[in-house]
């Protein structure tokens, strides 16, 4: 894991290396490398000891990358260059013969680059297909500021700790996918981000941010599903190898689901050997998934690590200590579980994380996607179908709070889609949910106005598209790497491989969805791979954590005293009675055993927003600056 910051200042090299260093000291790991030319610095920290330094430089170029490069092997035989050459070496001299757009577009990985052109003077920053490893930037009067995480920017006297009001708003009162629908913003006002798939150019006449890569429309494969299922099956196959094979003591987060089964499953077939696995375990049983475990423990995992997680937490200290690592209010208590397996791989030397995101969206796995696939049945006129997908969806997925049924999916379908242009339309029954709560001088209806893309003709295909980067992945993406980065040790997603993910948007619905059942290829493609016990479950409980539980007894009274305080009143966001109103219900419905829907999303994000904007108060005091370190000059 390596994390990095630069500066670009008129005011000189001296400056540029104690901006570098001011923020290296906000980023995790010690400070790795710090190389200047003319009037640019970068820097590096790494929470590993390594002696390859973080910086490659020569005299036409100097570079650093944050993360890994998964086809350095192909790449070699372009550059001339050993497959084990520094990717920071092997980027510098792609980027000679192909331009920084170029080289872009023939790597393979989760990554951000920073590269400085020292004969023309030129800076480019580049962040990989989907956005895994984060990348941030600011415009300063005399340049420009990047960094891995937010508060290394904050260091610089010329970037205030304003919060975006659009940020703080859907937070405090909307649902955790409206959280990244505008992918170049950051929670703080001066500080933006570079969009996944995206690269900056600056120098000191122009910048600019423009894509190099991004899905379009192409024409549905036509195959049968085998033959559909045996490419998926090499494809996914191929994206675990190419990954096994860069990582250091790998291990993989496990669930009793489909996609951290199939990610590990697939490494047991490509390696010969079985892995190394973590869990979270609960006490309670709600979203514990230990049962659905155990059919991978008898042949796929050889050294498995349950991280129980109790109901009594400390969450005013834990939820700090993640919002000090993340820079910014949590989505979601999942990553509070996260947060905790992570601490314990680290502590058994583990270097690479694998994980399963991207798996749910590119197989349609999340219990909303059958409304989309309903909507595109209707509008091609597949009536007998669609009527069978709805009966099945009902009697497989009937639910005392959610209930199912054909009508309950038509009026669904209306309400969340325009069938006829192949459109998706913002679900503002969730999204208003909690609007009461918030004080309307604070929140205003245009923060309700998401952003809806729609590049396909397709329902199904256009929601997957915005959850992928408009929603729910940048979300998780974001949480699984400040977690991990925090502890020293890196995470990778094989769903995430662009050619995988090009190839599941051209499957039509009926592949992802039959019957009532999701994921239908990726259970095809795994056949003989996964345990059939995991292979063909057709129920889940779904990647979550208790915190229904954990906002409970003392917990909730210490929440009720910090609704009724005086510094809660004067944030001004929220109405107060309303705010008690809901920390009550939440424990009459947990206490009872009435079949209504809690709370717990709410006060998760009211308790890390309250937190964030107290630490916000005194964070530009608070930053650290160190007082010495080794610097070397490009």
């Amino acid at each position: 894991m390596s994390r990095f910051a630069g500066r670009t200042t008129c005011l000189g090299k001296d400056h540029a290396i104690r901006s570098v260093n001011r923020m290296l000291a906000q980023l995790p790991g010690q400070i790795n490398d710090i190389a200047a030319k003319d009037t640019v610095g970068f820097g590096t920290s790494n929470a590993q000891t390594s002696p390859v330094s973080g910086i490659y430089a020569d005299d036409d170029v100097m570079c650093t990358i944050d993360g890994s490069i998964f086809n350095k092997s192909s790449l070699s035989e372009i550059t001339g260059m050993a497959p084990y050459s520094p990717p920071t070496k092997i980027v510098a001299a792609m980027y000679k013969r192909y331009g920084f757009d170029g080289t872009l577009k023939k790597l393979d990985g989760d990554f951000s680059i920073a590269l400085y052109d020292i004969r023309k003077l030129h800076l480019w920053l580049g962040r990989d297909r989907f956005g895994v490893r984060p990348l941030y930037y600011a415009r300063v009067p005399d340049g420009l500021a990047f960094a891995s995480q937010p508060w290394a920017l904050l260091t610089d006297p010329n970037i205030a700790a304003d919060t975006n009001p659009r940020f703080v708003a859907a937070f405090a009162g909307l649902h955790y996918r409206t959280f990244d629908n505008r992918p170049e913003e950051s929670p703080y006002l001066d500080i933006l981000q570079l969009p996944a798939g995206s690269y900056l150019s600056h120098s000191e006449r122009s910048s600019a941010i423009r894509p190099y890569w991004q899905l379009t429309a192409e024409p549905d494969f036509r195959d049968s599903r085998d033959k559909l299922a045996a490419e998926y099956r090499e494809l996914l196959l191929n994206a675990v190898a190419q990954r096994t094979e860069s990582g250091v003591k790998n291990a993989f987060t496990l669930s009793g689901g489909l996609d951290s089964s199939s990610v590990t499953s697939c490494a047991h077939a490509t390696t010969g050997e079985s892995q190394t696995a973590y869990s979270a375990v609960y006490e309670d049983k709600t979203f514990d998934e230990s049962d659905d475990i155990h059919p991978m423990l008898d042949e796929k995992v050889r050294d498995w690590h349950p991280v129980r997680i109790g109901n009594d937490i400390d969450l005013a200290v834990e939820i700090e200590e993640l919002v000090r690592r993340h820079n910014e209010p949590v989505a979601t208590a999942t990553w509070l579980s996260h947060n905790r397996l992570c601490k314990q791989a680290a502590l058994d030397g583990i270097g690479l994380l694998f994980g399963g995101l991207g798996g749910d969206e590119l197989n349609a796995g999340e219990y909303e996607y059958f409304i989309f696939h309903f909507a595109d049945l209707k509008r091609h006129q597949q009536t007998q179908i669609l009527q069978r997908e709805l009966e099945t969806w009902a009697r497989h997925h009937d639910h005392p709070l959610f209930p199912k049924s054909p009508d309950i999916g038509l009026a669904e379908l209306a309400r969340l889609t325009d069938a006829r242009a192949g459109r998706c339309l913002p679900d503002q029954r969730r999204l208003e949910r909690y609007t009461h709560a918030l004080n309307p001088d604070f929140f205003s209806d245009a923060f309700r106005n998401l952003q809806m893309i729609h590049p396909f003709d397709s329902c199904l295909k256009n929601r997957t598209y915005q959850d992928m980067f408009f929603e729910t992945l940048p979300c998780c993406l974001r949480a699984e790497d400040r977690n991990t980065a925090a502890v020293g040790i890196s995470q990778t997603n094989p769903f995430l491989d662009h050619r995988l993910v090009e190839f599941m948007f051209r499957v039509d619905g009926r592949h992802k969805i039959e019957s009532g059942v999701t994921k239908i290829l990726l259970r095809e493609a795994m056949r003989g791979i996964l345990p059939e016990e995991t292979r063909t479950r057709v129920t889940k409980v779904g990647w979550n954590a208790p915190a229904h539980r954990w906002f409970s007894g003392h917990q909730l009274e210490t929440l009720r005293d910090m609704a009724a305080s005086k510094t809660f009143a004067d944030l001004g966001i929220y109405n107060v009675k309303a705010v008690i109103e809901l920390i009550d219900d939440h424990a009459e419905i947990v206490s009872s055993a009435k079949p209504r829907e809690n709370h717990m999303m709410f006060l998760w994000q009211l308790l890390n927003l309250h937190i964030w904007l107290t630490l916000n108060k005194t964070i530009k005091r608070d930053l650290s600056v160190p007082t010495d370190n080794s610097t070397r000059m490009a």
